[in-house]
């Protein structure tokens, strides 16, 4: 089968197309024909250890959509035939093999290039809005790097939750992409917001900050929140890793400072919130009021060039690779 590794050649990561043996399903495991692939910026950053040393190529891709061939011998919620979605490894492939703890059937409502973008993005949404974010109906959110896959779910989760939503990005263009959508959006990069979200929220502040950005933002946004307030450290796409903490504004205001990640997760626990979200969330999906914001789709055979189209930044919510 065709399938795509990635490698390191300098300071840069490098993708290649390649010929890989078909992977065969273990017991509680799917053959899986993959129709669609969802893009992470995470898996193409340099350091991340998701990609090979220079001449060791690995697989790369990490949530994907399609069809079910082969189902193992202890595999009791699908069949052949069936739609899917879900977290798996080489999902820039042609076939690839997804444990069934970390499957989830596609919605009637969704097309599987849509349906790849859920897995990752959404239950980290999902993760940082709902379970570790608690947040509630009119309360507010900011999220740092709102135009993101993530930036974009957490947006949606929070408006279907019926809560408000201040997004920052650094293009005026991006941001008009989510005219309507947004209670107040904010072109900066820089840490200059404060003013305008404690004006917004009435002097209180937030009730939940998203940081995808990073440290160059972080100090500033934990300044925006407000008494119990929940701060969600998602990614650092700015490169920078420490900030400064002000410790009593922490003590006081009584406010909770979270990771969301999945790196050091074993599967079971990277999966223990798919029931939840299963129950929870994909019923939305399926009647239309939940709905992925694709960008744009990449033949299988230019993931170079959609590599590329992510790391310039220009995009707004999800970009695809249409393996089939």
């Amino acid at each position: 089968m065709l399938s795509y590794a990635i490698h390191s050649e300098g300071h840069q990561t490098v993708v290649e197309l390649c010929e890989r043996e078909q992977p065969a399903p273990g017991p509680r495991q799917l053959l899986v024909e993959i129709h669609a692939a969802g893009l992470n910026r995470g898996e193409f950053i340099l350091g991340h250890g998701l990609h090979g040393a220079s001449g060791q190529a690995k697989p790369v891709g990490i949530e994907a959509s399609g069809v079910v061939l082969q189902a193992g011998a202890e595999v009791t919620r699908f069949k052949p035939g069936d739609r899917i979605m879900g977290r798996c490894p080489g999902a820039f492939s042609q076939f690839t093999v997804m444990d069934e703890m970390e499957a989830m059937a596609v919605p009637d409502g969704l097309s599987l290039q849509e349906a790849a973008c859920v897995p990752l993005t959404y239950l980290t949404a999902y993760d940082s809005v709902i379970l570790g974010g608690q947040l509630q109906p009119q309360e507010w959110l900011l999220v740092n790097g709102i135009t993101s896959g993530v930036g974009v779910a957490s947006l949606q989760l929070a408006k279907w939750l019926g809560a408000k939503v201040i997004g920052t990005s650094g293009s005026a263009d991006k941001l008009a992409k989510l005219q309507g959508k947004l209670d107040l959006p904010l072109c900066t990069r820089l840490p200059d917001y404060q003013e305008a979200v404690m004006k917004a929220t009435d002097g209180k502040g937030v009730d939940l900050v998203i940081n995808t950005v990073g440290g160059s933002v972080f100090s500033h946004s934990m300044s925006c929140l407000g008494f119990q307030g929940r701060f969600a450290v998602v990614g650092y796409v700015d490169g920078v890793l420490q900030a400064t903490v002000d410790l009593e504004h922490l003590h006081a205001k009584r406010i909770k400072v979270f990771g969301v990640s999945n790196k050091l997760r074993s599967m079971a626990q990277r999966a223990a919130a798919i029931p939840g979200f299963s129950s929870q969330i994909l019923p939305a999906f399926g009647s239309g009021q939940l709905k992925p914001l694709l960008d744009r789709v990449f033949a299988f055979n230019e993931l170079p060039q959609a590599k590329a189209y992510m790391e310039a930044n220009q995009h707004v919510g999800k970009i695809v690779l249409a393996v089939k």
